[in-house]
């Protein structure tokens, strides 16, 4: 849980090394993998071997800036327009479902087409929210509230944040999205020092309705039951388990150098599929080395929350962390079958630029914090 700093002496420095050289090696990989992956699929559709590789460094490049200028920015001012971040993204999520603006993807309304220039605001949407429940929280949780005053000022505006979330988000639909944002939430609500029963109740009212919205949907209740037996719909939903199946265990200890899974077997295999694409060539060990990583990032983006010198950078860094981690595993999970599928990206690696950018920008602001660090505390 949140706790607050046993000292207010700080020390201002660079960034955390470790957690920098964690990020650069994922990011390295992912353009490696690419490289890989987008040249046959390039080539085919642009005449360029190099197209999608390109554009994914063009964008990149930007989101450097864009981390740089974050890393920059005193966190106080972050946390000044962290409500206002969150309530431009809400406009851009309703934008999508304008004329002319908003545009569908398989059969989701979730871009926003400006001239050359698409985007996918629930991106950018994972980040603001964070922004916002860090300041939220930090705020209010550790305030001496009655019971009465805590269901007024803490547990009603959270809910009623989380619902419109949750509604534009199921409109779109955008269901992976909404899992990542609903599970992060409520993590930082626990890791904020709120009243356990509101956690739990929480928990059990979204679990709940989640197994409702589940099995009111032929196609949502099939994803479930094709998690347990791919056969039951083998050149359907079951199909991409299979040949993420396969994949994985084609690359063997050291992998192949070289995905046959990619060419037309495994449905997005630069973006959805990217882990079963990377374990094929990479082997059982590149697979390992990529999880450990993520493990890494994790150890790190939380030694960093426990060492920051406010509850607002607390909570954000520790929700940064927990998004980007638990968005990890659950693409990988889903590709080895332990999770249902899914369309979530893998962070740092999959191709999308909405989704670099925005990881980039919150590794910005996760270094921001790291440079102000209590005294004292050791690793």
């Amino acid at each position: 849980m949140v706790k607050k700093p046993n000292t207010i002496a700080q020390k201002i420095g660079g960034p955390d090394a470790i957690l920098l050289a964690i990020c650069l090696l994922l990011i390295f990989s992912g353009f490696l993998i690419l490289a890989s992956v987008s040249a046959s699929f390039s080539l085919q559709k642009t005449g360029s071997t190099f197209f999608y590789l390109n554009h994914q460094l063009l964008v990149g490049l930007f989101g450097f800036f864009a981390a740089f200028a974050l890393y920059l920015l005193p966190i106080g001012l972050i946390k000044k327009w962290s409500f206002a971040a969150l309530a431009g993204t809400v406009l851009l999520l309703l934008a999508v479902f304008l004329p002319g603006v908003g545009g569908e993807i398989g059969g989701a309304q979730r871009w926003l087409f400006l001239g050359p220039v698409s985007f996918q605001p629930s991106e950018l949407l994972k980040l603001s929210f964070v922004l916002y429940l860090a300041t939220f929280l930090g705020a209010r949780a550790k305030a001496s509230l009655s019971k009465k005053e805590s269901i007024s000022l803490l547990v009603l505006p959270f809910l009623a944040v989380c619902g419109l979330i949750g509604i534009i988000l199921l409109r779109q639909p955008d269901m992976s999205t909404l899992g990542v944002i609903s599970l992060t939430g409520l993590s930082m609500y626990f890791l904020a020092g709120t009243p356990l029963f509101h956690t739990v109740a929480f928990l059990a009212a979204g679990g709940g309705a989640a197994l409702l919205f589940a099995l009111s949907s032929p196609y949502r209740l099939s994803r479930i039951k094709v998690l347990f037996d791919p056969s039951l719909d083998p050149l359907g939903q079951g199909w991409q388990i299979k040949q993420a199946l396969i994949g994985i265990g084609s690359g063997g200890l050291t992998g192949l150098g070289l995905s046959f899974q990619k060419f037309g077997m495994l449905p997005e295999p630069m973006s959805d599929s990217v882990f079963a694409v990377f374990a094929e060539e990479m082997g059982f060990l590149g697979a390992v080395f990529l999880i450990a990583l993520f493990l890494a990032f994790a150890w790190r983006g939380f030694t960093i929350s426990r060492r920051a010198v406010d509850a607002f950078s607390q909570l954000a860094a520790a929700g940064i962390t927990l998004w980007i981690t638990l968005q990890a595993f659950i693409h990988m999970g889903a590709l080895t079958g332990i999770l249902p599928l899914t369309g979530i990206p893998l962070p740092f690696i999959s191709y999308g630029g909405s989704s670099l950018v925005v990881e980039l920008m919150a590794l910005g602001i996760l270094l921001n914090i790291s440079r102000r660090q209590t005294k004292g505390k050791t690793l």
